[in-house]
């Protein structure tokens, strides 16, 4: 929890400060990419205070209305996120990289802007914003990156496909994600500036902006799918669940298991359902007795099993 925290609070950091760069640049230049990497930077800025949302109400005691927890409320603030990262950053960026395609886009580039007294090429503005913006985001990328790699190291995980398919930390998925789309979407924004810049044209300022919406609103789609497998009660990993399974199965005077279940109520915050068929010659102290060992052994083998629950069948 502490890892994912300071993950977004780096992230938030990053790019609050880079809204406001990228803005002031905008206002300079009137670039199209500039506006839409503003609008990229003003999303990531908000998505932040949302997942920070989800970090702090997940957080809470479980009560008689929430009885395991409020776990799951960052599986819905990171969903929200996705959303917005659509709707707002990806769907106005696209937008109005279209809009400068089609129309016409106002482009400045070669006018001298005069700022508190002293005059310059614009163009030195956008390139400082935009390599600002990169160091900026790498940074905070570094610090989702190293907090995935950890995850990795500790689950097995060979790659971040993998990651990105059976995590249950969203929180830090979102910001590793976000920092690596902003990294990309910088990249693309200062090609496009530059091409405009060298060639006259302000197709290319205009395509990046078009370019980036896209990107924003594909990458958006595919972390919505990932916090809906979460929010609808996902299973850990197969080869997680069978060695769990493995432990029930193997337990002093366990005959069968009857059924065997597992999901997330939070991030690594797991739940274990089992029935279980015990020797019909063991009496009911000794099973509570069984069923207790059981249950620690569970929870042992696995820090994110946090409940456990054996139900005991007739062989």
């Amino acid at each position: 929890m502490a890892s994912s925290k300071s993950v977004v609070l780096a992230a938030l950091v990053a790019n609050g400060a880079i809204a406001v760069m990228k803005f002031l640049g905008y206002l300079l230049t009137g670039s199209p990419a500039m506006l839409s990497e503003t609008y990229h930077s003003v999303s990531d800025t908000g998505n932040q205070v949302f997942l920070l949302i989800g970090i702090r109400f997940g957080a809470q005691d479980a009560t008689r209305a929430h009885p395991f927890g409020y776990g799951k409320a960052q599986f819905f603030y990171s969903f929200l996120v996705s959303v917005l990262l659509f709707g707002i950053a990806g769907w106005e960026s696209a937008k109005h990289g279209y809009d400068a395609l089609v129309h016409g886009g106002v482009h400045r580039a070669s006018e001298d802007v005069t700022l508190f007294g002293a005059s310059f090429d614009p163009i030195l503005v956008n390139y400082a914003v935009l390599i600002g913006a990169i160091i900026f985001e790498a940074w905070a990328f570094k610090k989702a990156y190293e907090a995935i790699t950890k995850q990795m190291a500790e689950q097995g995980w060979s790659t971040l496909r993998e990651a990105f398919r059976k995590t249950s930390d969203v929180t830090t998925l979102t910001a590793l994600t976000e920092d690596a789309i902003a990294l990309g979407g910088a990249g693309i924004a200062l090609l496009g500036v530059y091409l405009t810049r060298v060639t006259e044209n302000p197709v290319y300022d205009a395509a990046s902006a078009l370019l980036i919406g896209l990107m924003l609103m594909g990458f958006a789609v595919a972390l919505a799918w990932e916090n809906k497998r979460l929010l609808i009660g996902e299973s850990v990993p197969k080869e997680k669940e069978r060695e769990l399974r493995e432990i029930v199965a193997g337990g002093d005077g366990v005959v069968e298991v009857v059924d065997f279940r597992t999901v997330y109520f939070g991030p690594n915050r797991i739940l274990v359902a089992a029935d279980v068929a015990f020797d019909p010659s063991i009496d009911a102290d000794e099973m509570d007795d069984l069923i207790t060992r059981l249950e620690d052994d569970v929870i042992a083998a696995n820090s994110g099993v946090k409940k456990v629950y054996i139900e005991p069948e007739t062989a």
